[in-house]
């Protein structure tokens, strides 16, 4: 596993990788993020949990540059994302830096998104060949580690229409740290899964951050799992952060009635 230890066998540190600062987005008259201040640390393991509507997907999304925001400022690894500096000021970033800003982050959605055309090991060597202009040699050996992490070495040949959804899904994550990202986004990535591979698709991200130290972003509804693996909790509701806190601090002892509201009715449900 030399490839991925060189890129991510760090400790935590107090610096931050991303930053929001006052950041608004809107559909219309419908306010998804409002005023949103967020600040996640290097290595850091974030959960975001709360209702539908609440905004957190929406957090991922304009990470992702897939939204615009409508203000505010979003900073990633020190650098405005959505922004660019110009004459002493930001304005609004162009196509070459947006792309440049995106490569260092990765994410992995609820439904897979993999080339239905392309093998498992094509869709880990497509985008690090064609983005970042690695051989296909040095492609393949990187891709080739990543499906031997996810426990998929011997799928590498598969289509995803031969794979379960739980080989699909870790095909995913395993395409996705194949650009070697400082950040991953992941989206309620157990939500199109059946229930009994849920279980070898959370065991991939717990190794990934006990063994890697990711920085990672999780907005999720398995709150036995954000419990086992955050360092952190967010309660997202109305584009605002309610509560946050340890995993303990928040989902054993919230503070705010609503964040107790929201717990009960999920872990009735579960």
């Amino acid at each position: 596993m030399r490839l991925i230890r060189e890129q991510v066998e760090m400790t935590k540190t107090d610096e931050s990788i991303v930053k929001f600062e006052n950041v608004t987005k809107r559909y219309g008259d419908l306010v998804v993020l409002d005023n949103l201040d967020l600040e996640i640390k290097q290595n850091e393991m974030l959960s975001i949990i709360g209702p539908s509507g609440s905004g957190k997907t929406t957090v991922l999304r304009v990470l992702m540059t897939l939204e615009e925001i409508d203000s505010g400022v979003i900073y990633v690894d020190g650098e405005p994302l959505t922004h660019m500096p110009s004459g002493g000021s930001l304005i609004k970033a162009n196509e070459r830096y947006l792309r440049e800003r995106r490569s260092k982050i990765g994410m992995v959605f609820q439904q897979f998104n993999l080339f239905p055309h392309m093998t498992a090991l094509q869709n880990c060597i497509e985008a690090p060949m064609q983005v970042l202009g690695l051989s296909r040699e040095t492609a393949e050996e990187r891709a080739l580690e990543l499906l031997e992490l996810v426990g998929l070495s011997d799928k590498k040949d598969q289509h995803p229409t031969k794979l379960s959804g739980g080989q699909q899904q870790r095909v995913a994550i395993a395409r996705a740290l194949a650009m070697r990202p400082k950040l991953m986004l992941l989206d309620e990535i157990t939500s199109a899964l059946d229930p009994e591979v849920v279980g070898e698709v959370l065991n991939v991200i717990r190794s990934l951050n006990k063994e890697y130290n990711l920085t990672m972003i999780m907005v999720t509804h398995q709150m036995g799992f954000a419990r086992e693996i955050s360092d952190r909790v967010c309660f997202f509701t109305g584009g605002r952060i309610l509560e946050q806190g340890t995993p303990h601090e928040l989902l054993d002892n919230p503070k705010n009635e609503r964040t107790r509201q929201f717990l009960h009715a999920v872990l009735d449900a579960s």
